[in-house]
């Protein structure tokens, strides 16, 4: 289609920004290929649900809806400064964590910076950079870890912003403790690190997974960012928060929108807390789904990825988009890497049991089928 007049009167830098595509909904998936009992393993969501006490609280707080929402979200953000140590001034909160992402970019990047990331990584981070401006220096990985010294090495006098998934997405690593340490040491105090944990609370098992708030009390210039969509499974009531210094806070608020954080999304996000049991049930479901997924895939003749997550990046060896579609006729949704330019790899989100054993039963029939 031609671009029109409206297109050309958009700002100039939005023609870098490609568009996020998420993984494919069930009901589309459903409605395209007319499948039944379809699976969805592509958005790393929790198959197990969201914790009945945070269903409850929800389901209460919808009696409220035909009022804004509490801008500042006092109640979870009391409850949230106490879970987890800190001051309630060091607490933001988004509409996921994806928002305060591109608060960040907002607020700390602009036109002829540079913004700092690993090749692969989340998409959000090149999207909301360039679309303030900014011009984003990719640094690949090493092994599929992140390399922190060619990272350092890229480091500039225009460098005002560095994203660090950890683990990363889309490929399940982590970065250990000392390595992160010495990498913020050598980041100068102009430039925002900001350190995305939406894969936390399965990560924090590894006993050298950096203790990122502790870091906060040394590196003022830091933001930690993290997630009630993933091992919460609040996915789509979109809740996030950030957690940094109360002077980077300020800043991330001037660029926040009103009310952006729904009342129904703050009332689950806060009885999820609470509910510890839900949360190590979910810890155990991906813990043994790992095992038995990796261990089915390596047999299949994938290479696959160690993982610290409830994802696995696995190399099919094969046009991972044929393989995707594929999947989805057998009623199987999981994510082609094509998007990151990793044409031959899937990424597999860890579900419930027979969930698991539907995608390897799928990936046993296609690969019969073809020749060897």
């Amino acid at each position: 289609m031609p671009e029109g007049p409206l297109f050309r009167s958009a700002k100039k830098n939005l023609a870098l920004v490609k568009n996020y595509e998420p993984g494919k909904p069930l009901e589309e998936l459903e409605r395209e290929y007319g499948v039944k009992r379809a699976v969805k393993l592509a958005s790393n969501e929790n198959s197990l649900g969201p914790s009945p006490k945070a269903l409850v609280a929800a389901k209460k707080a919808l009696a409220r809806v035909h009022r804004y929402p509490d801008g500042g979200s006092f109640y979870l953000r009391r409850r949230l400064s106490k879970f987890l140590g800190v001051r309630p001034e060091t607490l933001i909160f988004g509409n996921g964590s994806d928002e305060i992402l591109v608060m960040a970019a907002r607020a700390f990047a602009g036109k002829g910076d540079e913004v700092l990331i690993a090749d692969p990584t989340f998409l959000i981070y090149e999207i909301a950079s360039r679309a303030e401006g900014a011009n984003v220096v990719k640094v690949p990985m090493k092994n599929f870890h992140y390399d922190l010294e060619a990272m350092r090495g890229r480091l500039g006098a225009r460098t005002k912003l560095i994203f660090i998934a950890n683990p990363d997405n889309p490929v399940g690593t982590y970065i250990q403790k000392g390595p992160l340490l010495r990498f913020l040491k050598a980041v100068p105090r102009r430039a925002v690190v900001v350190l995305d944990e939406a894969y936390h609370e399965f990560a924090r098992q590894e006993k050298d997974y950096p203790r990122s708030l502790e870091l906060l009390k040394t590196f003022d210039n830091l933001i930690v960012t993290r997630t009630f969509s993933k091992a919460y499974g609040l996915s789509g009531l979109r809740i996030g928060y950030g957690v940094a210094r109360p002077e980077v806070i300020r800043s991330l608020n001037k660029v926040r929108e009103p009310f952006n954080v729904n009342l129904v999304a703050q009332a689950a996000a806060a009885a999820a807390l609470d509910d510890t049991a839900h949360l190590r049930r979910t810890l155990r479901m991906v813990k043994e789904g790992r095992a038995v997924l990796q261990k089915a895939l390596t047999a299949l003749g994938f290479a696959v990825v160690g993982t610290a997550t409830n994802f696995i990046l696995a190399d099919a060896k094969t046009d991972a988009r044929i393989l995707y579609e594929k999947l989805l006729r057998k009623g199987v949704i999981v994510r082609s890497m094509h998007a990151w330019g990793m044409d031959t790899f899937i990424r597999v989100t860890i579900g419930r049991p027979e969930e698991n054993r539907k995608l390897i039963n799928a990936l046993k029939e296609i690969l019969k089928k073809e020749p060897s």
